[in-house]
């Protein structure tokens, strides 16, 4: 079975999203800062649906190659998935997404699309996405998502994709955890062109 683990793009200041986000403004004041090295460099990355293609440096380009074919399937939060509108209906990595949520959202019931809505928490999305993903790995988006999976003991790696910029405020990534200190062991130091990736085993 594979290991469940993280990789989101972060602030030096600990932000996937900068203020005011949502649909209007998926990123944030100022979080398209966050993503301006997936067109930084000179190396193409197509992603596993087809649907875009990455600039990105060499460094990055491996590393992007060795992460995303390794999973199989997500588990995000409806908030996330509202403010992608539900990536088109087809996840940039072309795997199951298991939405935890409270309500089923009735335009995307009975759908033909790769999205399953689960409403009895967080553990139970990582159960059935562990059960489908089999040896791959099941990766967890969404700060509040990421900080649940923490607190019950889920998550099994995180990677940052370091970037050096301060954003000020916004959605942070390590907030309300609520639990005393999470030993981490260093795995790998990846430098990319705006960005450094960052990889940590969660220690038990």
């Amino acid at each position: 079975m594979g290991m469940v683990g993280t990789s989101l793009t972060v602030s030096l200041d600990g932000f996937i999203a900068g203020p005011n986000d949502g649909p209007a403004n998926p990123l944030g004041d100022g979080g398209e800062r966050l993503f301006a090295w997936y067109a930084g460099g000179d190396t193409e990355y197509v992603v596993p649906s087809g649907g875009m293609t990455f600039n990105v440096s060499p460094a990055s380009a491996a590393m992007l190659r060795e992460t995303y074919p390794a999973c199989g399937a997500l588990v995000t939060g409806r908030r996330t998935f509202d403010i992608a509108k539900g990536w088109g209906g087809r996840h940039p990595l072309d795997v199951p997404v298991f939405v935890v949520t409270h309500a089923v959202p009735p335009e995307w019931v009975g759908r033909d699309a790769p999205f399953t809505f689960v409403t009895d928490g967080v553990e139970r999305a990582v159960e059935l996405a562990r059960a489908v993903a089999g040896e791959k790995n099941v990766g967890v988006g969404a700060a509040s998502i990421v900080q649940q999976c923490l607190r019950a003991g889920l998550l099994d790696e995180i990677q940052v994709e370091l970037v050096p910029v301060l954003l000020g405020g916004g959605v942070r990534l390590f907030d309300h955890l609520g639990i005393g200190p999470v030993a981490l062991e260093r795995t790998a130091v990846i430098p990319g062109d705006g960005v450094t990736h960052l990889r940590f085993r969660v220690v038990r």
